[in-house]
């Protein structure tokens, strides 16, 4: 069933889409009987996994406009992928022929070219390819036989199997309907299951920039709701372990150094470490929570890039080249419905420009300026206290040295504290603050935030310039990938550290 925006305000949902491709020969003997076995085919998928299915496709005589017909018959929206621009694509049909592709292509949702430039077999080729890639399930109608040139369906079939995508091949001959690496159906999508199901929250932004549909608009705030308030606080309980470790040293360093020999100190040393094992084990119990933290937020900043780009007149190809697999229902999900609702709402450019500077770009140069301002200071105190506790122990180690070559008679106190406590407790102090600077994050930040305001205020720069909706689409849609990348990046130091 088709998403009904405007009977969904009061949600906060997103719809599941799966992508049925299609592959076929241009000709077969049966027609009708083929056109019956894609419908066959069609609606086993669509009892094989809930969610509303999305046709890809050619538009090539034969099997292919047979399959786009009879998706169509079932209400099923579908995507058209052409190997060619248009102008070249037609040559390889007669005129009336063409005539009919056109009245098809003038139905479809979304409309992509693979290949500018290039031969023609290659484009062949790559359409399939792009096909497939871009499909959950293949419908194929394919007679066995190896292809008759670069880009047959032979290929597409083969390179589907090899990438382990479950095909529908349907016998160009005897109709018969044949499945293959079906155990791999994802029949569901439990990323987007567990966002849809998060408790309603307000976060961020307290309006809706661009007029998007209220249930998605809602979807990124319940999802920057749980990212803000459901943040584990992994980083302050992996400095507390270093903290708890340093300090059982100390203890036990100044055990040592002063020849102390009360009872408390190696009971204090074990509170440290049993302290230090403690918080350890809770890290790796909170492990779940680290995820469904990290999930919440890549959620939140790909629907706030899909929704300060909803006012565009064409949805913008956000997430066309991104493929995180955890994140692929949501963002085919916001793919869709942009493309569904691009234009519906217009507003004039200059309204555009106007909010995507003061409700996109602005707030992102402010939220980096702020982070940078308490970076940049917690880094140089971490910095000045590594080089303070290593210039000291040096002096220490020196002094030493230079009193045990010469001789020199210096007060037990002053040498028990100088040449055996400092040498010992500096370095581990200097490490520390090493560890806090690299636990943070902290000189990838500072200069990530640097860079980041730096990009943004050429953009804004740019946006401001703009006359034409072509040039501020590019613009936008360059902004957007720059700070989907910065969130990209994100993640995967954050996963990277999880998984530690």
């Amino acid at each position: 069933m088709r998403f009904a925006i405007g009977r969904m305000n009061s949600s906060s949902v997103l719809p599941l889409f799966h992508v049925v491709g299609f592959s076929g020969h241009r000709s077969v003997a049966n027609p009708a009987g083929v056109a019956r076995a894609i419908t066959a085919a069609l609606a086993l998928l669509r009892q094989e996994a809930a969610g509303e299915w999305i046709a890809l496709s050619s538009i090539a005589i034969g099997s292919d406009q047979l399959f786009v017909k009879q998706a169509q018959a079932l209400g099923l929206s579908w995507h058209a992928i052409l190997p060619l621009p248009k102008a070249e694509f037609q040559k390889d049909f007669l005129p009336a022929e063409w005539l009919t592709a056109e009245e098809l292509l003038a139905c479809a949702e979304h409309e992509r070219v693979i290949a500018e430039n290039g031969s023609r077999e290659d484009a062949y080729l790559d359409c399939g390819m792009e096909t497939v890639d871009g499909a959950d399930v293949l419908i194929a109608v394919w007679d066995g036989q190896p292809a008759r040139g670069k880009g047959g369906t032979a290929e597409v079939v083969h390179y589907a199997k090899s990438l382990g995508k479950p095909v529908l091949v349907i016998d160009a001959v005897t109709l018969e309907l044949r499945r293959e690496n079906f155990e791999r159906l994802e029949r569901t999508d439990q990323t987007l299951v567990n966002l849809n199901s998060l408790p309603v929250g307000s976060a961020g932004w307290g309006e809706n920039p661009f007029d998007a549909p209220a249930p998605i608009f809602a979807f990124q705030q319940k999802c920057d709701f749980a990212a803000s308030h459901g943040a584990p606080q992994f980083r302050r309980l992996i400095v507390l372990t270093v903290g708890l470790h340093v300090l059982a040293t100390l203890i036990a360093a100044a055990a040592l150094s002063f020849d102390l020999h009360f009872t408390v100190i190696p009971w204090l040393k074990l509170l440290c470490l049993a302290g230090a094992l403690g918080v350890a084990v809770i890290l790796r119990q909170h492990h779940h929570s680290q995820h469904n933290w990290v999930r919440c937020r890549l959620a939140a900043e790909f629907c706030r890039s899909g929704l300060a780009t909803w006012g565009l007149p064409r949805a913008a190809p956000l997430f066309e080249d991104l493929d995180l697999p955890i994140m692929r229902g949501l963002t085919r999900s916001l793919g869709i419905l942009h493309t569904r609702s691009a234009g519906a709402q217009p507003v004039s450019m200059e309204e555009f420009r106007r909010i995507y500077l003061e409700k996109r770009i602005d707030d992102q140069l402010k939220y980096y300026r702020r982070q940078e301002a308490r970076a940049v200071p917690l880094l140089r105190r971490l910095r000045l206290g590594f080089w303070v506790a290593t210039l000291l122990a040096m002096t220490c180690t020196l002094a030493y040295a230079v009193c045990h070559t010469a001789h020199l008679i210096v007060p037990p106190a002053l040498e028990t504290s100088l040449f055996y406590f400092l040498p010992i407790a500096l370095p581990v102090i200097a490490a520390s603050f090493i560890s806090l600077i690299s636990i943070n994050d902290l000189q990838r930040r500072v200069a990530r935030f640097r860079e980041m305001q730096l990009n943004l205020s050429n953009s804004r720069q740019r946006v401001m310039f703009c006359q034409t909706w072509n040039s501020l689409e590019k613009i936008v849609s360059r902004t957007e990938r720059a700070i989907l990348q910065e969130v990209l990046e994100w993640h995967s130091i954050t996963s990277f550290a999880e998984s530690h």
